[in-house]
């Protein structure tokens, strides 16, 4: 009976101890299990947290030794809400505890999801020995960071059944907040790779646009293509200071130009969005004088902005430019709309473009406040937004053009008309007289080769038989070398003069009756070669450029030698309205060619 009694007492102790191992091995791994969490779940919800008051003098000598030994009741808990506290100028402490309860060694990485925090501090303090501390934050160089990265990111490793504390400092101008995410290293990389491409083809898109919308300024000299063009320039740069890519590749040392070049960019776009709708829609300052009046002092209103963030403080001028920026943005969306019921064609583009725009803005703050899922879509709704108001507002740019050269037209037609009706009523002597007179109207007064007009309805018959019968078509665009050059130090006579010379060399050279020689504008000339594949073309434009290379031209006993480049593209016409994406790509090639070291062919691919 005794050994019985000493036997179920001895098993009774052994259930007490090992019931006090279990519990002092859970209380040593309470915490957050990091592998119960997924990649892009924001860890913000279980962190805790203490606001030390700007107001408290002391508040920026509280360290970590401080703040450690606080009691768990003065620990306020996120419950489950993202952190986001506005802008605010406390100072902001930050705790959670991680634990790896599987038996083998883990390796995460913990990203902080935004890139314009001036000040992180991070502690990680080990339940085994030993603590680390990294220092993070816009204010300080870019390549200070442990892992080059537009994101903040802390490299953590775990031992088996380890478990560690994090404590996170936040002191910034901005916006106090702090999405919080572990990650599996590869799995990151795979993935930020994914979102760089997407920034990758957003960028390549507004470079492009910025490009080619500066030819055809530099085409029709139309102020609103310039304003275009500044515009979604500041629109991309302020994105990329946004996402920490210029921090990271182009000033990755300008901490002060890396935070006030948010506000700056965000400034110039209502500056020059406000001065682009004005000329783009053609707010009359007689009839429309209060329309025209309120955009220009929302656009003059971020001209001053831009220029005050060059002086003040980021928190003193962020404010005011979100304010101004959401004004502007509801602003052109109103006026975009009520041209549009007036029959405003292009304004349709216009009013799209601009509502994508701030559709964009609200879905990512949406997605900030958590009212959103967090997904590539939410995170990047800006960025998108923006491509599509970059691609409507340069289509809405090119249906102006047409709508204009539309008018043009009819009204050309509708003079023609007029024409033949009176020259029915006259004699032979008035019908040849008109002949001759339509001959000169497509006749380009200085060089006397077929002018722009001629070219354009030209183009289009060729093209359409080309497509019709599946034949051959060969475009040259061909623009002299330094041309603005021999008019500012020569004169403007004899850059004319110039232009004559070449002409007739193009003239000379190019003598198939179906073939079209025509200046396309300013120092750019067109040749249009029907039936001819892409080594006759190729063969063709460098005959041009040898030619003109080797001619001496003579001004006021002056030798000058000209050369030219040339941007060339053969295809056999697929669809009847890819008219204009042969010239674009033809005129493409010529920017290559330009880019490339001019005196040279390029080829379109």
């Amino acid at each position: 009976m005794r050994k019985f009694i000493c036997g179920e007492i001895l098993r009774v102790l052994i259930r007490i101890i090992t019931l006090s191992i279990l519990l002092t091995l859970g209380s040593l791994c309470w915490g957050l299990d990091i592998h119960s969490v997924s990649s892009n779940e924001d860890l913000g919800r279980w962190v805790s947290y203490i606001e030390f008051s700007e107001n408290d003098d002391e508040s920026e000598s509280y360290d970590l030794e401080f703040v450690s030994k606080l009691g768990r009741d003065q620990w306020y808990k996120q419950e489950g809400r993202r952190v986001n506290f506005g802008y605010s100028n406390d100072t902001f402490w930050f705790k959670q505890t991680l634990v790896n309860n599987r038996g083998y060694p883990s390796r995460k990485l913990l990203k902080i999801g935004y890139s314009v925090l001036d000040y992180i501090d991070v502690y990680i303090v080990r339940n085994t020995a030993g603590s680390e501390h990294y220092s993070l934050g816009d204010k300080l160089n870019f390549n200070n960071r442990v892992i080059q990265n537009r994101h903040f990111l802390i490299p953590l490793s775990f031992e088996e059944n380890e478990s560690l504390v994090l404590y996170l400092r936040i002191k910034t101008n901005s916006s106090v907040q702090l999405p919080l995410s572990l990650w599996e290293p590869e799995e990151f990389y795979q993935v930020d790779q994914v979102r760089m491409l997407f920034h990758g083809v957003y960028f390549g898109i507004a470079l492009i646009m910025i490009i080619y919308n500066l030819f055809v300024y530099r085409a029709v000299a139309e102020k609103s293509y310039l304003y275009y063009v500044a515009c979604i320039t500041c629109m991309s740069l302020f994105l990329a200071s946004l996402n920490s890519l210029t921090f990271q590749y182009i000033w990755p040392t300008s901490t002060w130009w890396n935070d006030q070049s948010i506000v700056f960019f965000l400034n110039g776009v209502v500056l020059f969005g406000g001065l682009f709708t004005i000329e783009f829609l053609s707010i009359n300052r007689v009839t429309e004088r209060a329309l025209n009046r309120f955009i220009l002092l929302l656009s003059g209103g971020g001209g001053i902005l831009m220029l005050l963030s060059l002086g003040l403080p980021y928190q003193l001028v962020i404010r005011p430019t979100i304010y101004v920026a959401t004004t502007a943005c509801i602003l052109l969306i109103l006026v975009g709309s009520y041209r549009w019921l007036k029959g405003d064609i292009s304004a349709r583009y216009f009013t799209v473009a601009w509502f994508s725009l701030l559709v964009g803005g609200i879905v990512l703050a949406f997605n900030k406040f958590t009212l959103l899922p967090q997904n590539v879509f939410t995170e990047n709704a800006t960025q998108i937004g923006s491509g599509i108001e970059i691609i409507l507002l340069s289509l809405a740019l090119a249906d102006r053009l047409y709508q204009e050269k539309l008018k043009t037209f009819i009204a050309q037609k509708e003079a023609n008309v007029m024409l033949e009706q009176r020259v029915q009523e006259r004699t032979i002597e008035l019908e040849e007289l008109n002949d001759r007179l339509m001959e000169l109207s497509s006749i380009d007064a200085l060089t006397k080769l077929k002018n722009r007009g001629f070219f354009e309805e030209t183009f289009q018959k060729v093209f359409e038989s080309a497509f019709r019968y599946q034949r051959p078509l060969s475009l040259l665009v061909i623009d002299i070398d330094y041309f603005k050059n021999i008019n500012d130090k020569h004169g403007h006579q004899s850059g004319d003069y110039c232009l004559k010379m070449v002409s007739e060399t193009l003239r000379e050279l190019i003598s198939r009756p179906q073939d079209l020689v025509a200046r396309y504008g300013g120092e750019e000339f067109v040749v249009l070669l029907p039936e001819t594949p892409s080594d006759g073309a190729l063969q063709v434009a460098e005959k041009l450029r040898k030619k003109i290379e080797d001619t001496p031209y003579l001004i006021s006993e002056i030798e000058l030698n000209l050369t030219v480049s040339i941007g060339a593209i053969s295809l056999i016409p697929d669809a009847d309205g890819k008219r204009k994406d042969m010239f674009d790509r033809a005129d493409v090639a010529l920017y290559k060619a330009k880019k490339e070291g001019r005196n040279r062919v390029e080829i379109a691919l």
